[in-house]
Protein backbone atom coordinates (compact mmCIF):
# COMPACT_ATOMS: atom_id res chain seq x y z
CA UNK A 1 0.00 0.00 0.00
CA UNK A 2 1.51 3.27 -0.69
CA UNK A 3 1.59 5.82 1.73
CA UNK A 4 0.40 9.07 -0.17
CA UNK A 5 -1.70 8.95 -4.05
CA UNK A 6 -0.31 10.92 -6.77
CA UNK A 7 -3.22 14.03 -6.48
CA UNK A 8 -2.51 13.83 -2.72
CA UNK A 9 1.86 14.52 -2.98
CA UNK A 10 1.68 18.17 -4.09
CA UNK A 11 -0.88 18.95 -1.22
CA UNK A 12 0.92 17.35 1.33
CA UNK A 13 4.24 18.79 0.24
CA UNK A 14 2.89 22.56 0.06
CA UNK A 15 1.69 22.27 3.63
CA UNK A 16 4.46 20.85 4.61
CA UNK A 17 6.61 23.91 3.01
CA UNK A 18 3.85 26.07 4.65
CA UNK A 19 4.98 25.01 8.36
CA UNK A 20 8.53 25.92 7.97
CA UNK A 21 9.14 28.85 5.29
CA UNK A 22 9.45 32.22 6.08
CA UNK A 23 5.59 33.07 6.52
CA UNK A 24 7.00 37.16 4.65
CA UNK A 25 7.84 35.77 1.39
CA UNK A 26 5.86 35.56 -1.22
CA UNK A 27 6.41 32.05 -1.71
CA UNK A 28 3.88 31.54 1.16
CA UNK A 29 1.04 32.71 -1.01
CA UNK A 30 2.60 30.27 -4.38
CA UNK A 31 2.12 27.05 -1.42
CA UNK A 32 -1.07 28.47 0.18
CA UNK A 33 -2.49 27.90 -3.80
CA UNK A 34 -0.85 24.81 -4.47
CA UNK A 35 -2.64 23.47 -1.60
CA UNK A 36 -5.87 24.73 -1.62
CA UNK A 37 -6.09 24.57 -5.54
CA UNK A 38 -9.58 26.15 -6.70
CA UNK A 39 -10.37 26.93 -3.26
CA UNK A 40 -7.90 29.30 -3.07
CA UNK A 41 -8.92 32.91 -2.82
CA UNK A 42 -6.26 35.27 -4.30
CA UNK A 43 -4.66 37.58 -1.66
CA UNK A 44 -1.74 40.09 -1.10
CA UNK A 45 2.20 38.98 -0.87
CA UNK A 46 2.84 41.95 1.91
CA UNK A 47 1.69 40.74 4.91
CA UNK A 48 1.83 44.09 7.66
CA UNK A 49 0.00 46.22 10.11
CA UNK A 50 -2.52 47.36 7.98
CA UNK A 51 -4.29 44.66 6.94
CA UNK A 52 -6.82 42.32 8.87
CA UNK A 53 -5.21 39.05 9.00
CA UNK A 54 -8.77 37.02 8.74
CA UNK A 55 -9.64 39.37 5.89
CA UNK A 56 -6.69 39.76 3.86
CA UNK A 57 -6.00 35.92 4.10
CA UNK A 58 -9.25 33.76 4.59
CA UNK A 59 -7.33 30.81 2.84
CA UNK A 60 -5.68 30.27 6.52
CA UNK A 61 -9.29 28.68 7.90
CA UNK A 62 -9.53 26.27 5.04
CA UNK A 63 -5.50 25.38 5.45
CA UNK A 64 -6.57 24.53 8.65
CA UNK A 65 -9.66 22.53 7.80
CA UNK A 66 -7.47 20.63 4.80
CA UNK A 67 -4.50 19.65 7.62
CA UNK A 68 -6.88 18.42 10.23
CA UNK A 69 -8.40 16.11 7.40
CA UNK A 70 -5.20 15.11 5.85
CA UNK A 71 -3.16 14.55 9.27
CA UNK A 72 -5.47 11.48 10.65
CA UNK A 73 -6.01 9.83 7.14
CA UNK A 74 -2.07 9.93 6.87
CA UNK A 75 -1.40 8.44 10.54
CA UNK A 76 -3.74 6.01 10.19
CA UNK A 77 -1.62 4.62 6.78
CA UNK A 78 1.29 4.57 8.49
CA UNK A 79 -0.14 2.61 11.49
CA UNK A 80 -1.00 0.19 9.33
CA UNK A 81 2.22 -0.30 7.81
CA UNK A 82 1.88 1.59 4.37
CA UNK A 83 5.04 2.29 2.08
CA UNK A 84 6.59 5.36 3.03
CA UNK A 85 10.18 6.71 1.84
CA UNK A 86 12.36 8.90 3.89
CA UNK A 87 10.91 12.40 1.74
CA UNK A 88 7.54 10.95 2.48
CA UNK A 89 7.74 10.61 6.47
CA UNK A 90 9.62 14.19 6.23
CA UNK A 91 6.53 15.45 4.13
CA UNK A 92 4.31 13.88 6.85
CA UNK A 93 6.18 15.49 9.93
CA UNK A 94 5.94 18.90 8.25
CA UNK A 95 2.49 18.54 8.40
CA UNK A 96 2.11 17.26 11.77
CA UNK A 97 3.75 20.44 12.56
CA UNK A 98 1.21 22.73 10.81
CA UNK A 99 -1.73 20.73 12.26
CA UNK A 100 0.12 20.96 15.73
CA UNK A 101 0.50 24.72 15.29
CA UNK A 102 -2.84 25.45 13.85
CA UNK A 103 -4.46 23.80 16.92
CA UNK A 104 -2.61 26.17 18.98
CA UNK A 105 -2.58 29.02 17.61
CA UNK A 106 -5.23 30.68 20.10
CA UNK A 107 -3.12 29.63 22.61
CA UNK A 108 -0.18 30.84 21.88
CA UNK A 109 -1.58 34.35 20.59
CA UNK A 110 -3.15 34.77 23.85
CA UNK A 111 0.23 34.46 25.47
CA UNK A 112 1.43 36.99 22.94
CA UNK A 113 -1.33 39.39 23.95
CA UNK A 114 -0.85 38.78 27.91
CA UNK A 115 2.73 39.51 27.65
CA UNK A 116 2.26 43.00 25.44
CA UNK A 117 -0.17 43.76 27.90
CA UNK A 118 2.70 43.38 30.72
CA UNK A 119 1.01 40.60 32.29
CA UNK A 120 3.09 37.29 33.40
CA UNK A 121 3.12 34.59 30.66
CA UNK A 122 4.89 32.42 32.83
CA UNK A 123 1.96 30.90 34.57
CA UNK A 124 0.61 27.45 33.89
CA UNK A 125 -0.38 26.72 30.32
CA UNK A 126 -3.64 24.34 30.74
CA UNK A 127 -4.01 23.15 27.15
CA UNK A 128 -0.63 21.53 27.30
CA UNK A 129 -1.66 18.07 28.00
CA UNK A 130 -4.06 17.96 24.91
CA UNK A 131 -1.03 19.28 23.01
CA UNK A 132 1.36 16.42 24.45
CA UNK A 133 -0.97 14.30 23.75
CA UNK A 134 -1.75 14.97 20.25
CA UNK A 135 1.80 15.17 19.19
CA UNK A 136 2.94 12.12 20.76
CA UNK A 137 -0.30 10.62 18.51
CA UNK A 138 1.08 11.76 15.33
CA UNK A 139 4.39 11.80 15.95
CA UNK A 140 5.02 8.46 17.98
CA UNK A 141 3.84 5.68 15.50
CA UNK A 142 5.22 2.47 16.38
CA UNK A 143 7.10 0.61 13.97
CA UNK A 144 7.84 4.25 12.05
CA UNK A 145 10.68 6.34 12.62
CA UNK A 146 10.53 9.98 11.45
CA UNK A 147 13.35 12.18 10.23
CA UNK A 148 13.41 14.99 13.08
CA UNK A 149 12.73 13.31 16.68
CA UNK A 150 11.52 16.18 18.91
CA UNK A 151 9.92 16.12 22.27
CA UNK A 152 6.55 17.72 22.82
CA UNK A 153 8.27 20.26 24.80
CA UNK A 154 10.34 21.32 22.08
CA UNK A 155 7.35 21.37 20.29
CA UNK A 156 5.60 23.89 21.74
CA UNK A 157 8.09 26.20 22.80
CA UNK A 158 9.17 26.43 19.04
CA UNK A 159 4.99 27.22 18.40
CA UNK A 160 5.39 29.66 21.10
CA UNK A 161 8.31 31.53 19.51
CA UNK A 162 6.68 31.29 15.78
CA UNK A 163 3.47 33.26 17.17
CA UNK A 164 5.81 35.74 18.58
CA UNK A 165 8.45 36.67 15.67
CA UNK A 166 5.45 36.70 13.27
CA UNK A 167 3.29 38.91 15.68
CA UNK A 168 5.93 41.33 16.72
CA UNK A 169 7.12 41.57 13.19
CA UNK A 170 3.71 41.62 11.80
CA UNK A 171 2.66 44.27 14.13
CA UNK A 172 5.84 45.79 14.93
CA UNK A 173 7.34 47.24 11.45
CA UNK A 174 5.10 49.49 9.23
CA UNK A 175 4.66 49.73 5.35
CA UNK A 176 2.79 47.75 2.57
CA UNK A 177 5.93 48.55 0.27
CA UNK A 178 8.06 45.79 -0.63
CA UNK A 179 11.16 47.19 0.82
CA UNK A 180 9.31 47.22 4.44
CA UNK A 181 8.39 43.44 2.80
CA UNK A 182 11.76 42.45 2.38
CA UNK A 183 12.28 43.81 5.93
CA UNK A 184 10.16 42.06 7.75
CA UNK A 185 11.21 38.75 6.10
CA UNK A 186 15.37 39.53 7.04
CA UNK A 187 13.49 40.10 10.78
CA UNK A 188 12.35 36.14 10.49
CA UNK A 189 15.70 35.15 9.23
CA UNK A 190 17.39 36.52 12.11
CA UNK A 191 15.23 34.95 14.50
CA UNK A 192 15.45 31.38 12.78
CA UNK A 193 17.80 31.23 9.86
CA UNK A 194 17.21 30.69 6.47
CA UNK A 195 17.19 26.67 7.39
CA UNK A 196 14.22 26.40 9.69
CA UNK A 197 14.80 22.70 9.88
CA UNK A 198 18.34 22.90 11.46
CA UNK A 199 16.83 25.73 13.25
CA UNK A 200 14.81 23.34 15.05
CA UNK A 201 17.23 20.69 15.17
CA UNK A 202 19.98 22.48 16.99
CA UNK A 203 20.55 26.09 16.13
CA UNK A 204 17.42 27.13 18.95
CA UNK A 205 19.77 26.92 21.28
CA UNK A 206 22.98 28.31 19.29
CA UNK A 207 21.56 31.65 17.84
CA UNK A 208 22.58 33.78 20.81
CA UNK A 209 26.08 33.47 19.76
CA UNK A 210 24.91 35.49 16.58
CA UNK A 211 25.37 39.22 17.29
CA UNK A 212 22.47 40.96 14.77
CA UNK A 213 23.46 44.57 13.33
CA UNK A 214 20.99 47.05 11.98
CA UNK A 215 21.80 50.08 9.81
CA UNK A 216 19.83 52.66 8.99
CA UNK A 217 18.90 56.41 8.92
CA UNK A 218 17.28 57.80 11.86
CA UNK A 219 13.81 57.44 12.12
CA UNK A 220 13.29 54.27 10.02
CA UNK A 221 12.39 52.16 12.83
CA UNK A 222 16.06 50.18 13.79
CA UNK A 223 14.38 50.00 17.21
CA UNK A 224 11.54 47.94 16.27
CA UNK A 225 13.35 45.66 14.05
CA UNK A 226 15.51 45.16 17.45
CA UNK A 227 12.29 44.64 19.43
CA UNK A 228 10.96 42.30 16.93
CA UNK A 229 14.79 40.36 16.88
CA UNK A 230 15.01 40.10 20.71
CA UNK A 231 11.42 39.40 21.68
CA UNK A 232 11.29 36.28 19.82
CA UNK A 233 14.21 34.12 21.43
CA UNK A 234 13.50 30.78 21.79
CA UNK A 235 11.58 30.12 25.58
CA UNK A 236 11.91 26.70 26.67
CA UNK A 237 8.25 25.01 28.35
CA UNK A 238 9.12 22.86 31.61
CA UNK A 239 6.87 19.90 31.55
CA UNK A 240 6.57 19.53 34.94
CA UNK A 241 5.26 22.62 35.68
CA UNK A 242 3.44 22.94 33.10
CA UNK A 243 4.60 26.73 32.31
CA UNK A 244 7.16 28.59 30.45
CA UNK A 245 10.47 29.08 32.14
CA UNK A 246 10.88 32.56 31.46
CA UNK A 247 8.83 35.89 30.44
CA UNK A 248 9.39 36.62 27.32
CA UNK A 249 8.18 40.64 27.07
CA UNK A 250 10.54 41.15 30.03
CA UNK A 251 13.69 39.17 28.25
CA UNK A 252 14.54 42.70 26.07
CA UNK A 253 16.99 45.58 27.51
CA UNK A 254 17.53 48.53 25.37
CA UNK A 255 20.15 50.73 26.09
CA UNK A 256 20.65 54.26 24.33
CA UNK A 257 24.52 54.95 24.19
CA UNK A 258 24.49 58.26 22.64
CA UNK A 259 22.43 59.53 25.71
CA UNK A 260 24.68 58.54 27.99
CA UNK A 261 28.28 59.71 28.67
CA UNK A 262 31.06 56.93 29.03
CA UNK A 263 31.07 56.68 32.81
CA UNK A 264 27.13 55.70 32.53
CA UNK A 265 27.82 53.73 29.58
CA UNK A 266 30.25 51.75 31.18
CA UNK A 267 28.01 51.35 34.36
CA UNK A 268 24.91 50.85 32.85
CA UNK A 269 26.50 48.01 30.21
CA UNK A 270 29.15 46.57 32.56
CA UNK A 271 27.72 47.28 36.11
CA UNK A 272 30.47 48.89 39.13
CA UNK A 273 31.43 48.48 42.33
CA UNK A 274 30.35 50.61 45.34
CA UNK A 275 33.10 53.62 45.41
CA UNK A 276 34.48 53.14 41.18
CA UNK A 277 33.34 56.63 40.80
CA UNK A 278 31.76 59.31 42.42
CA UNK A 279 28.21 58.94 42.69
CA UNK A 280 28.51 54.64 43.04
CA UNK A 281 27.22 54.31 46.28
CA UNK A 282 26.28 50.99 45.70
CA UNK A 283 27.32 47.78 43.83
CA UNK A 284 25.16 47.49 40.93
CA UNK A 285 24.90 45.02 38.29
CA UNK A 286 24.88 46.19 34.69
CA UNK A 287 22.38 45.06 31.61
CA UNK A 288 24.82 42.56 30.56
CA UNK A 289 24.70 40.78 33.92
CA UNK A 290 21.24 40.62 34.26
CA UNK A 291 20.46 39.19 30.62
CA UNK A 292 19.03 35.85 30.93
CA UNK A 293 20.54 33.51 28.62
CA UNK A 294 17.84 33.39 26.52
CA UNK A 295 17.40 37.53 27.06
CA UNK A 296 18.56 40.09 24.52
CA UNK A 297 20.57 43.67 24.96
CA UNK A 298 20.17 46.04 22.57
CA UNK A 299 23.04 48.75 22.18
CA UNK A 300 21.30 51.93 20.04
CA UNK A 301 23.48 54.12 18.32
CA UNK A 302 26.68 51.73 18.50
CA UNK A 303 29.11 54.21 16.70
CA UNK A 304 28.93 56.92 19.01
CA UNK A 305 30.92 54.40 21.50
CA UNK A 306 34.51 55.96 22.61
CA UNK A 307 37.47 53.87 22.05
CA UNK A 308 37.63 52.10 25.42
CA UNK A 309 34.55 50.84 25.57
CA UNK A 310 34.72 49.16 22.16
CA UNK A 311 37.84 47.50 23.66
CA UNK A 312 35.62 45.96 26.58
CA UNK A 313 32.77 44.92 24.27
CA UNK A 314 35.12 43.48 22.02
CA UNK A 315 35.88 41.56 24.73
CA UNK A 316 32.30 40.25 25.90
CA UNK A 317 31.80 39.33 21.95
CA UNK A 318 35.05 37.02 21.69
CA UNK A 319 35.04 36.08 25.56
CA UNK A 320 31.32 36.51 26.27
CA UNK A 321 33.79 38.03 29.81
CA UNK A 322 33.24 41.15 31.40
CA UNK A 323 34.40 42.88 34.49
CA UNK A 324 32.35 45.48 36.82
CA UNK A 325 33.69 48.91 36.93
CA UNK A 326 36.08 49.19 39.63
CA UNK A 327 35.94 45.56 40.22
CA UNK A 328 38.68 42.51 38.88
CA UNK A 329 36.41 39.62 39.11
CA UNK A 330 35.62 37.91 35.75
CA UNK A 331 31.51 37.65 34.80
CA UNK A 332 29.81 36.12 32.13
CA UNK A 333 26.94 37.62 29.46
CA UNK A 334 24.70 34.81 28.34
CA UNK A 335 22.34 36.59 25.79
CA UNK A 336 21.76 37.79 22.63
CA UNK A 337 23.88 41.50 21.60
CA UNK A 338 21.68 43.67 19.03
CA UNK A 339 22.56 46.70 17.96
CA UNK A 340 22.36 49.71 15.74
CA UNK A 341 23.33 52.72 14.12
CA UNK A 342 22.66 55.83 11.61
CA UNK A 343 26.59 56.09 10.55
CA UNK A 344 28.31 53.99 7.88
CA UNK A 345 30.39 52.09 9.92
CA UNK A 346 33.29 51.35 7.13
CA UNK A 347 33.43 54.91 7.04
CA UNK A 348 34.07 55.29 10.63
CA UNK A 349 36.72 52.51 10.69
CA UNK A 350 38.43 54.55 7.72
CA UNK A 351 38.55 57.27 9.82
CA UNK A 352 39.60 55.63 12.77
CA UNK A 353 36.78 56.09 15.26
CA UNK A 354 35.38 52.34 14.64
CA UNK A 355 37.26 49.47 15.62
CA UNK A 356 37.45 47.36 12.93
CA UNK A 357 37.73 44.17 14.73
CA UNK A 358 34.60 45.27 16.75
CA UNK A 359 33.10 45.57 13.44
CA UNK A 360 33.30 42.33 12.16
CA UNK A 361 31.60 40.41 15.43
CA UNK A 362 29.04 42.50 15.10
CA UNK A 363 28.06 42.64 11.76
CA UNK A 364 27.53 38.25 11.42
CA UNK A 365 23.82 38.99 11.73
CA UNK A 366 23.03 42.33 8.73
CA UNK A 367 19.90 44.04 8.51
CA UNK A 368 19.33 47.53 6.61
CA UNK A 369 16.28 49.34 7.41
CA UNK A 370 14.74 51.40 4.65
CA UNK A 371 13.92 54.64 4.11
CA UNK A 372 10.26 56.24 4.19
CA UNK A 373 12.02 57.86 0.73
CA UNK A 374 12.47 54.27 -0.54
CA UNK A 375 9.01 52.78 0.30
CA UNK A 376 7.42 55.35 -1.34
CA UNK A 377 9.47 55.20 -4.46
CA UNK A 378 8.60 51.75 -4.97
CA UNK A 379 5.02 52.01 -4.23
CA UNK A 380 3.22 55.66 -4.43
CA UNK A 381 0.05 54.50 -1.98
CA UNK A 382 2.27 53.70 0.77
CA UNK A 383 2.47 57.22 1.90
CA UNK A 384 -2.03 57.63 2.88
CA UNK A 385 -1.09 53.59 4.01
CA UNK A 386 1.40 54.70 6.66
CA UNK A 387 -0.48 57.86 7.52
CA UNK A 388 -4.10 56.30 8.18
CA UNK A 389 -1.83 53.53 10.38
CA UNK A 390 -0.24 56.58 12.18
CA UNK A 391 -4.01 58.52 12.60
CA UNK A 392 -5.65 55.16 14.12
CA UNK A 393 -2.92 54.77 16.91
CA UNK A 394 -2.67 58.48 17.78
CA UNK A 395 -6.56 59.34 17.06
CA UNK A 396 -7.73 55.89 17.54
CA UNK A 397 -10.40 53.65 14.60
CA UNK A 398 -13.31 56.39 14.56
CA UNK A 399 -11.36 59.64 13.98
CA UNK A 400 -8.49 57.75 12.30
CA UNK A 401 -10.39 58.51 8.40
CA UNK A 402 -10.92 61.56 8.80
CA UNK A 403 -7.32 62.74 10.18
CA UNK A 404 -6.25 60.23 7.15
CA UNK A 405 -7.77 62.79 4.60
CA UNK A 406 -6.79 65.30 6.33
CA UNK A 407 -3.34 64.94 6.91
CA UNK A 408 -3.00 63.72 3.00
CA UNK A 409 -4.97 66.69 1.69
CA UNK A 410 -1.86 68.92 3.47
CA UNK A 411 0.53 67.14 2.47
CA UNK A 412 -0.15 67.14 -1.33
CA UNK A 413 -1.07 70.80 -1.29
CA UNK A 414 1.86 72.21 0.76
CA UNK A 415 4.56 69.79 0.87
CA UNK A 416 4.46 67.65 -2.43
CA UNK A 417 4.03 64.02 -3.21
CA UNK A 418 7.79 64.24 -3.95
CA UNK A 419 9.00 65.28 -0.39
CA UNK A 420 11.44 63.54 0.66
CA UNK A 421 10.97 62.86 4.52
CA UNK A 422 14.34 63.45 5.58
CA UNK A 423 13.38 62.38 9.03
CA UNK A 424 11.97 59.18 7.69
CA UNK A 425 8.50 57.70 9.51
CA UNK A 426 9.76 59.56 12.65
CA UNK A 427 8.70 63.00 11.07
CA UNK A 428 5.78 61.69 9.02
CA UNK A 429 4.31 61.06 12.94
CA UNK A 430 4.86 64.38 13.75
CA UNK A 431 3.46 65.84 10.67
CA UNK A 432 0.57 63.74 11.52
CA UNK A 433 0.54 65.62 14.72
CA UNK A 434 1.04 68.96 13.88
CA UNK A 435 -1.79 68.16 11.26
CA UNK A 436 -4.03 67.15 14.00
CA UNK A 437 -3.61 70.23 16.59
CA UNK A 438 -2.93 72.82 14.13
CA UNK A 439 -4.16 72.16 10.97
CA UNK A 440 -0.40 72.81 9.24
CA UNK A 441 2.98 71.05 9.18
CA UNK A 442 6.39 73.31 8.61
CA UNK A 443 9.31 71.18 8.22
CA UNK A 444 12.42 71.83 9.97
CA UNK A 445 14.83 73.73 7.74
CA UNK A 446 17.92 73.71 9.13
CA UNK A 447 21.15 74.86 7.53
CA UNK A 448 23.10 72.03 6.23
CA UNK A 449 26.18 71.55 4.54
CA UNK A 450 25.92 73.44 1.09
CA UNK A 451 23.25 75.99 2.34
CA UNK A 452 25.59 78.30 4.04
CA UNK A 453 23.59 81.29 2.19
CA UNK A 454 20.86 80.53 4.34
CA UNK A 455 22.32 80.27 7.23
CA UNK A 456 24.29 83.90 6.44
CA UNK A 457 20.69 85.20 5.34
CA UNK A 458 19.50 84.76 8.79
CA UNK A 459 22.29 85.92 10.67
CA UNK A 460 22.04 89.25 8.59
CA UNK A 461 18.40 89.18 10.01
CA UNK A 462 19.08 88.52 13.00
CA UNK A 463 16.79 85.71 12.97
CA UNK A 464 19.44 83.24 15.13
CA UNK A 465 19.86 83.55 19.31
CA UNK A 466 23.02 83.13 20.84
CA UNK A 467 21.79 79.43 21.51
CA UNK A 468 20.91 78.82 17.97
CA UNK A 469 23.77 79.73 16.71
CA UNK A 470 26.00 77.59 19.05
CA UNK A 471 23.76 74.65 18.46
CA UNK A 472 24.68 75.04 14.35
CA UNK A 473 28.15 75.47 14.70
CA UNK A 474 28.75 72.96 17.22
CA UNK A 475 26.46 70.63 15.32
CA UNK A 476 28.46 70.99 11.94
CA UNK A 477 31.47 70.65 13.88
CA UNK A 478 30.40 67.41 15.34
CA UNK A 479 29.36 65.83 11.81
CA UNK A 480 33.13 66.89 10.83
CA UNK A 481 34.67 65.47 13.28
CA UNK A 482 32.95 62.07 14.69
CA UNK A 483 34.04 62.87 18.36
CA UNK A 484 32.48 65.00 21.17
CA UNK A 485 36.32 65.04 22.33
CA UNK A 486 37.44 66.59 19.45
CA UNK A 487 34.52 68.65 18.92
CA UNK A 488 35.03 70.24 22.13
CA UNK A 489 38.94 70.86 21.47
CA UNK A 490 38.20 72.77 18.42
CA UNK A 491 35.31 75.10 19.66
CA UNK A 492 37.03 75.01 23.43
CA UNK A 493 34.34 73.46 25.19
CA UNK A 494 33.33 70.70 27.66
CA UNK A 495 32.41 67.71 25.37
CA UNK A 496 29.44 67.27 27.58
CA UNK A 497 28.41 70.56 26.27
CA UNK A 498 29.27 69.61 22.75
CA UNK A 499 27.19 66.28 23.42
CA UNK A 500 24.10 68.59 24.56
CA UNK A 501 24.16 70.60 21.91
CA UNK A 502 24.31 68.72 18.88
CA UNK A 503 20.94 68.86 16.69
CA UNK A 504 19.79 65.13 15.90
CA UNK A 505 18.02 66.34 12.84
CA UNK A 506 20.36 69.00 11.98
CA UNK A 507 23.14 66.83 12.13
CA UNK A 508 20.96 63.96 10.26
CA UNK A 509 20.74 66.66 7.31
CA UNK A 510 24.21 67.21 7.32
CA UNK A 511 25.28 63.78 6.87
CA UNK A 512 23.25 63.42 4.23
CA UNK A 513 23.85 66.39 2.53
Amino acid sequence: MAFLADDERGVVRALAALATENPFLPERVENEQRALGDGFTPVTVVWHEGTDLAEANPNVARLGELVESLAPVLRERLAAGARAGAEDLRLYQGLVFYLLYYRTLGVFTALVQKGARAESTTGRVREYPRYEHDARHFLEIPGVRLPLRVEPTHLFAWGYQIRRAFEGTFRGIQGGSLPAARLRAAVWQSVFSHDFERYGRSLYERMGDVTTLILGESGTGKELVARAVGLARYIPFDAARGAFVEDAAASFHAVNLSALSPTLIESELFGHRRGAFTGALADREGWLEACSPRGTVFLDEIGELEGTIQVKLLRVLQARRFQRVGDLADRTFEGKLVAATNRELPEEIAAGRFREDLYYRLCSDLIRTPTLREQIADSPDELPGLISLLARRIVGEADAPALTREVVAFVERHLGLGYPWPGNVRELEQCVRNVLVRGEYEPARLSARGADDDLAAALRRGELSADDLLRRYCTEVYAQTGSYEEAGRRLGLDRRTVKAKVHPRLLDEIRGA
